[in-house]
């Protein structure tokens, strides 16, 4: 049976560093020429049994130390990269061996830090499992994160980028896409960038919506997405390019704290500057205000999709020429909010949107069903609510469906302008609040929490109808 071979290149040249010598002077000790030396530390020769023994007999060398993998440090990198998090960055082990090998202090320093980041995970979650139990897992164990302070900012200012808008005009003007945006984009994609769009089968790309290759220059969007979604995904992909001077613009006008937060809010920026691409701000107010804010006669108008179309309605804010003030919410079966924006900024302390006797809720019992209700707050202020449930990307069969639901909604002394306004009549207004521990309404049979501000009134003789009576 032949004997494996064994290249320990970065080992040898350790051992001579070590010692101080130099390649000639090794070399001249172990009977054999620098650049044989030199090729051996390079891994492009192998270690015969002579030259072991030599290297053991001159230099005291462990043989074992030799053969082996570093004490351990490849099988410890295997574990680091089996990690979801960098699975797949390394497709051989072969390479984890040789970077074991030839950096071991490097090597261990990367143990080190993985350690330190999975010991600090495991302590987030103990903290995130007490908070959860203590209620208050939203507003302090998330409050840090890129992500949040991202859509805290946004939620907190108006949901218009004048800066954008004006470039995505003059962008769409160049472009004279007539009845064909998504050609014409390609069009300008491949003549002034040479990137060409392709549309790639679920199985090359199970888990990405668009993947852009920077060397052959191509963009690769799923075939799970509805024709509009791959609309916006090649839009944000030519806006990041023709305006990105603008979007750059705005995002320091943000102040994040972090480039995480930027990467994100700029992200965020590009999906708006597309949408003011798709439904270019003159054109699509007109239309808007001639359909008194119709979102289906818009998608169809613009083909584009309900969400999206729901979407540009809360950017309608130009100096002299604004529309409906509308604020909108995105969420989960779960309860989960996505996104919250508004023409005015997100009125959270006005409206909450955290109310389970919101329609936004219901519309998951009727997919695809537009549904309007007059919502009231404790301090009497009414609005008018209009929801529907949203399709995400197409699911293949045996995959549970992704579907959120959007709410959109403008104060009720200007609904009359739209056609929810007007064709739901004026009805009893369901009574709502921000948020259930927030909301001091009695007797509600869909109140999930206690309110904070009162003590609760449990009573062994007496209860009420909501699971969390209060004096």
């Amino acid at each position: 049976m032949a004997e494996s071979k064994i290249f320990a290149g970065p080992k040898v040249r350790r051992i001579r560093n070590g010692l101080g010598l130099t390649q000639t002077a090794m070399a001249e000790a172990l009977s054999i020429s620098p650049s044989y030396l030199n090729l051996i530390e390079r891994n492009q020769r192998p270690l015969t049994v002579q030259l072991l023994l030599r290297l053991a007999s001159v230099y005291k060398v462990d043989l074992e130390g030799l053969q082996g993998e570093s004490s351990g440090s490849a099988r410890q990198l295997r574990e680091v990269f089996a990690d979801p998090l960098l699975a797949g960055e390394v497709p051989a082990d072969q390479e984890l061996v040789e970077a074991a090998d030839a950096a071991p202090n490097v090597t261990a320093g990367i143990l080190k830090l993985y350690r330190a980041y999975r010991e600090q995970t495991e302590r987030l979650s103990d903290l995130a499992d007490l908070l959860a139990r203590e209620g208050h897992a939203t507003s302090i164990s998330a409050a840090r994160l890129p992500m949040d302070e991202v859509r805290e900012t946004l939620e907190q200012r108006p949901n218009y980028f004048a800066a954008i808008e004006e470039a995505a005009e003059r962008f769409h003007a160049t472009l004279a896409p007539g009845d064909d945006l998504a050609g014409a984009i390609k069009a300008w994609l491949k003549k002034e960038h040479g990137v060409v769009v392709r549309l790639l089968p679920v199985h090359a790309m199970p888990g990405l919506r668009r993947r852009f290759d920077r060397h052959s220059m191509r963009l690769f969007l799923s075939e799970r997405l509805s024709p509009y979604d791959q609309l916006r995904e090649i839009a944000m992909e030519s806006v990041q390019i023709a305006l990105q001077d603008e979007i750059f613009a705005e995002l320091d006008a943000l102040s994040l704290s972090s480039a995480e937060a930027r990467r994100i809010a700029r992200f965020e920026l590009a999906r708006y500057a597309a949408h003011a691409l798709m439904m270019p701000y003159e054109p699509f107010l007109a239309a808007a205000q001639r359909s008194r804010y119709d979102v289906d006669i818009l998608r169809s108008r613009f083909s584009v999709s309900w969400e999206q179309a729901a979407n540009r309605l809360t950017m309608l804010q130009k100096p002299g020429q604004s529309g409906v003030p509308f604020f909108m919410l995105e969420v989960d079966s779960a309860g989960n909010r996505f996104r919250r924006a508004g023409a005015q900024g997100f009125p959270a302390a006005r409206f909450g949107g955290g109310c389970p006797k919101l329609n936004v809720h219901a519309a998951f019992a009727q997919p695809g069903q537009v549904l309007v209700d007059w919502v009231e707050m404790p301090d009497g202020s009414e609005f008018l609510a209009v929801s529907r449930t949203l399709e995400g990307p197409q699911a293949a069969f045996g995959e549970r469906v992704r579907r959120t639901a959007l709410l959109l909604a403008c104060d009720a002394a200007i609904a009359g302008e739209t056609v929810y306004g007007s064709s739901a009549g004026k009805v009893t207004a369901v009574a709502i609040g921000a948020a259930c521990r927030l909301c001091e309404r009695q007797g509600c049979l869909a109140r999930a929490e206690p309110p904070l501000t009162r003590p609760l009134g449990l009573d062994e003789m007496v209860s009420g109808l909501s699971l969390f009576d209060f004096q």
